[in-house]
């Protein structure tokens, strides 16, 4: 069946990441706690904590299956209330400030009348902007798109700066990357089409962060950098709790709450009423928090 191989593609992929990220952190290696969903299904949790360069991270794979209530049935606009749903997400906290946040999931869901589609995404949240870093970033993720469709990258950009934004801070978490929910089989792309593309995505998440930590791993910080870290970690979990669809979703399907809330770090911080200094570091990043920045130019 095309779900199995789906389901046995998304546990390769999370073994395969996590391999990549402990070689490159060199520090710390994965924990695996596996789990069951009381629907059906279940996944394993697998979390790096106090590495050379992660505070803390996670690659979460499922495979889960139920019914979703009326209230949620309405909210995915689903057309049955049978599900089955596997995918990976993850997310990186790295200890240094100098070293981006980031977020990647793909995903597969099957309603119970055989409609099926695929989503997903990468983003990118530096705590201090690198221009150039987040204009390669985003010609990466070009690069991928193109491969598949001209139409993806523009598309996909534009719903993640949508899409990974604080609505009441009217910032946007990062740098965005991409963002697609509801790829399904159309007249132009086949179901199978759709799979080749996701699994692309997936895989050039590992070579673009992995370059960014060695780039970034060594540079110097202090305890002000420290602290305006904290409280960008702060507006990540803003978003998380507030906005992210995943977090949503895995809460009214009675999700394992530690898998769920993986996302978020360690250490945060709210600091009443903070506005960075003018001309500073800090005020750079946050004057580059917001949609339609033409990244692919940014720099140049």
């Amino acid at each position: 069946m095309f779900r199995e191989e789906v389901e046995a593609f998304m546990r390769q992929f999370q073994t395969d990441l996590c391999q990549a990220l402990e070689t490159c952190d060199g520090g710390a290696t994965f924990s695996s706690d596996v789990w069951q969903h009381e629907g059906g299904g279940g996944g394993n949790s697998r979390v790096i904590e106090g590495g050379d360069v992660l505070e803390k991270g996670g690659v979460n794979f499922s495979a889960v299956q139920g019914e979703l209530s009326p209230q949620f049935l309405k909210m995915l606009q689903m057309p049955d209330p049978a599900y089955f749903a596997t995918g990976v997400s993850v997310v990186m906290h790295p200890h240094s400030p100098m070293v981006p946040i980031t977020h990647m999931n793909v995903r597969y869901f099957e309603a119970g009348n055989g409609q099926a589609w695929f989503g997903g995404g990468i983003d990118l949240t530096p705590i201090y902007l690198d221009v150039n870093q987040a204009r390669e970033f985003h010609e990466q993720m070009k690069a991928v798109c193109d491969k598949h469709h001209p139409s993806y990258y523009p598309t996909f950009k534009k719903w993640a700066d949508d899409y990974f934004y604080n609505e009441h801070r009217e910032e946007t978490r990062g740098v965005g990357g991409i963002f697609f929910d509801r790829l399904m089989a159309t007249d132009e792309f086949t179901l199978e089409d759709r799979f080749a593309f996701v699994r692309d995505v997936a895989y050039a998440f590992a070579p673009f962060y992995t370059s960014i930590i060695n780039q970034n791993r060594n540079l110097p910080f202090g305890e002000r950098e420290k602290q305006w870290q904290l409280m960008r970690r702060g507006r990540y979990v803003e978003f998380n709790l507030v906005y992210d669809r995943g977090t949503k979703f895995g809460l009214l399907t009675k999700g394992r709450i530690e898998s769920i809330l993986m996302s978020l770090p360690t250490h945060a911080s709210w600091v009443y009423n903070f506005t960075p200094e003018p001309g500073s570091p800090e005020e750079q990043t946050q004057a580059h928090l917001k949609k339609d920045i033409d990244w692919l130019n940014a720099g140049k």
